[in-house]
């Protein structure tokens, strides 16, 4: 067994540990609000049947799993508004099957999600990625998903399979394009929700942000600098980066120490204790620390994970959540990807009061929902 500085050693700690450390110190320093605080929860879901190359019958067998079993789990639970949960499905692109899009657009009809971009790809050239990219909207929006903008144009949010954003990784594997950002805001992008990636090697420096890149978009790991989103300051040329939180946990084991990346699998569920770590990083827009963002992740389609995110593990999850919508110290609001970036956006145009009244305030909701 290793010893926790071993474990942290291989976990690349050295990547983001400094950032982490200034987080934590500027959200010290951070003004705290006086009235009551409001909980953004943003469900990450890369959410992929075909993982693990299973064949279509197992993969159909998924999607049935998830067509009974999620209505069931979010007709229990209810934020201040009175919605219910709701993932943001990043569906593969690589994986599309008109049927699962399909079971898809019913789960956005009923108010229990939407659908976003998650891709896969690996030595690729900028031209073909863009092709790509394309078709894969195109084919996301047959369905009636992703929205689209005054002009027309299809927005989506992003995750990077494998975490390599902008060919992050060292030995060029799982991307291949360095200037992948602006194409993806060039594609209609509006937001990247990949990270945090820790421990993968692709974690930036930047932690526990909302921020926009800076400097040279087209380099490789362009999203290591960034100026974080600030009331008062809003860029409507590049994508904005969205992360979760990351933060050490201790625990009782014979390693005390680890990483929480806010992601949920059926052997790690959303617990009480975790929430709260989570809610502690108190990841904000500058300027408007009462809109408290909160994005977790989970790979959700497969057998043991869907066990875990639809049955007891979830109700776990969203139990804990309900410590955050008393009305008087939080008020919860479940939100989808798009709607944590309308709410970002509004934050960052100054707007303020009840979150909840800008979900819907730069992007409008996708045709599937009705």
């Amino acid at each position: 067994m290793s010893s926790p500085l071993a474990y942290l050693k291989d976990k690349h700690l050295e990547a983001w540990i400094g950032g982490w450390a200034r987080h934590l110190l500027a959200s010290r320093r951070a003004p705290r609000p006086s009235g009551p605080r409001h909980l953004l929860f943003c469900y990450c879901d890369h959410w992929e049947p075909l993982w693990n190359q299973v064949s279509d019958p197992v993969a159909d067998a998924r999607v049935a799993t998830w067509a009974e079993q999620y209505p069931r789990l979010a007709a229990g639970y209810r934020d201040s508004e009175g919605r219910s949960p709701k993932h943001s499905f990043f569906f593969p692109g690589e994986q599309y099957r008109p049927r699962w899009l399909d079971t898809l657009a019913d789960f956005t009809k009923r108010g229990l999600g939407e659908v976003e971009l998650h891709l896969h790809h690996d030595g690729d050239t900028r031209a073909k990625l863009k092709d790509d990219l394309l078709r894969y909207l195109g084919e996301l929006a047959s369905h009636g998903h992703l929205p689209r903008d005054a002009d027309g144009r299809l927005r989506y949010a992003f995750i990077h399979g494998n975490w390599c954003l902008a060919n992050a990784r060292k030995d060029g594997t799982y991307c291949g394009v360095d200037d992948e950002i602006p194409l993806l805001f060039e594609t209609g992008c509006y937001a990247d929700f990949t990270f945090p990636a820790a421990p993968n090697e692709s974690q930036p420096n930047i932690v526990n942000q909302i921020y926009w890149p800076v400097g040279d978009l087209a380099k490789r790991r362009a999203y290591e600098q960034g100026e974080r989103a600030r009331v008062g300051e809003v860029k409507r040329d590049r994508i904005l980066m969205i992360e979760g939180p990351l933060t050490l946990a201790t625990r009782r084991s014979k390693l005390p120490v680890w990483i929480e990346n806010a992601s949920i699998t059926a052997h790690e569920p959303g617990t009480a204790r975790r929430v709260q770590s989570w809610v502690d990083q108190n990841i904000h827009v500058e300027g408007r620390p009462e809109w408290v963002f909160v994005k977790v992740h989970t790979h959700g389609a497969p057998e043991r994970e869907a066990a875990g995110v639809l049955g007891e593990g979830g109700r776990k999850l969203h139990d804990a959540l309900r410590n955050y919508n008393d009305g008087r110290s939080w008020i919860l609001h479940y939100v989808s990807a798009r709607e944590m970036f309308n709410i970002a956006m509004a934050a960052m145009e100054g707007r303020e009061g009840n979150p909840a009244a800008y979900r819907d305030h730069v992007l409008k909701p996708p045709p599937a929902a009705g």
